[in-house]
């Protein structure tokens, strides 16, 4: 055991917590992963705060442990679901007694969406955009004089759309109109059975409403509807190409908003659906974005989101850039 495992050594926690599942990293300032754990999905919005909260405790447990006498200097949580300030408070004030919640000179745990974990996984630029679409869809634009650009991220009822559930969404709709006649022929009416095993698309509806089949079910046929649209199904397509657009959307405005749109910025895409690094989609992504914002360019992380939550934990706690690289290194494994 080095010297750098020995009790006495500072150490900072990240968290990053998504709708199906949470990790916690405690790091040494040399870069060290001291303690890594998993857990469930912690997204209040989805869970519940009480839920959320006692997601990360369970894991804090662990770093406590692992911890031992080591003082603690930084704590920082970045969740899907903190998207308003009003729930990023409420979250604050849950955990602000918790012994792994603060810093040793008494600093309040950062809380904040898990947007800005990616963000820093794909760059340290302080002009930066990031747009997730995993299940949903989210983006968040910072600039150097402090500025951010968010959005409400709450889904139709803020104007959003696309991720897995939209998507997933969209794909069955489609193929229900195109079983009984009422919209155009997609193959979609026949993958999408078969990938429930059953044998028609009114059997999918019927066991979805009748709760044989859970309903968020339909987020993980993302990758059907890219199968139809790869094989030439123009139905398919056209969704891919709306969820493109939307992406393009969310980062161009975001851009516009902090007065970057001429600026040579990179914008970070992350997420289960980009991802899957679907060509049609990254292409008219590169496409729009090209046209809109010309001097910003794309960079599609596919690193655990724990890394930019460390990154993040690190930095608050005034790590050199050498512990930086270790660190993000070592977090790739994790």
């Amino acid at each position: 055991m080095g010297p750098l495992n020995q009790p006495g050594c500072p150490v900072v926690i990240a968290v990053d917590g998504g709708g199906s599942k949470t990790d916690l990293a405690v790091l040494s300032l040399e870069g060290e992963v001291v303690f890594h754990a998993r857990g469930g999905g912690a997204n209040p919005q989805t869970v519940g705060l009480d839920a959320s909260v006692a997601v990360i405790r369970a894991l804090a447990a662990g770093a406590l442990a692992a911890i031992g006498n080591r003082p603690l200097l930084q704590t920082s949580v970045y969740l899907a679901g903190m998207d308003l300030p009003v729930e990023i408070e409420e979250f604050s004030s849950a955990i602000a007694e918790d012994a792994w919640a603060g810093g040793a000179d008494g600093r309040r745990a950062v809380v904040d969406n898990d947007l800005f974990a990616l963000l820093r996984a794909g760059t340290d630029s302080p002009n930066a955009v990031a747009v997730v679409c995993g299940t949903g869809i989210n983006a968040v634009g910072v600039s150097a004089d402090g500025r951010t650009a968010r959005f409400p991220a709450l889904g139709l009822l803020s104007g959003d759309w696309g991720g897995g559930g939209d998507l997933g969404a969209a794909a069955l709709w489609h193929a229900a109109r195109s079983e009984d006649g009422r919209g155009p022929r997609t193959s979609l009416a026949e993958l999408i059975p078969a990938a429930y095993n059953l044998d028609s698309v009114r059997e999918v509806i019927e066991a979805i409403h009748l709760g044989r089949i859970p309903a968020r079910s339909v987020a993980d046929l993302t990758p059907v509807l890219f199968t139809a649209s790869s094989a030439g199904d123009d139905v398919a397509a056209s969704v891919v190409d709306r969820q493109a657009d939307e992406i393009v959307v969310l980062a161009v405005t975001a851009l516009r908003r902090l007065d970057l749109l001429n600026a040579p910025v990179p914008v970070v895409l992350g997420g289960g659906v980009l991802a899957a690094n679907d060509s049609r989609l990254l292409t008219r992504i590169g496409l729009g974005l090209e046209e809109q914002a010309p001097n910003a360019h794309l960079h599609l992380v596919t690193a655990p989101p724990i890394v930019g939550a460390g990154l993040l934990a690190l930095e608050a706690a005034g790590v050199e850039a050498g512990a930086m690289a270790r660190a993000r290194a070592a977090l790739e494994c994790t």
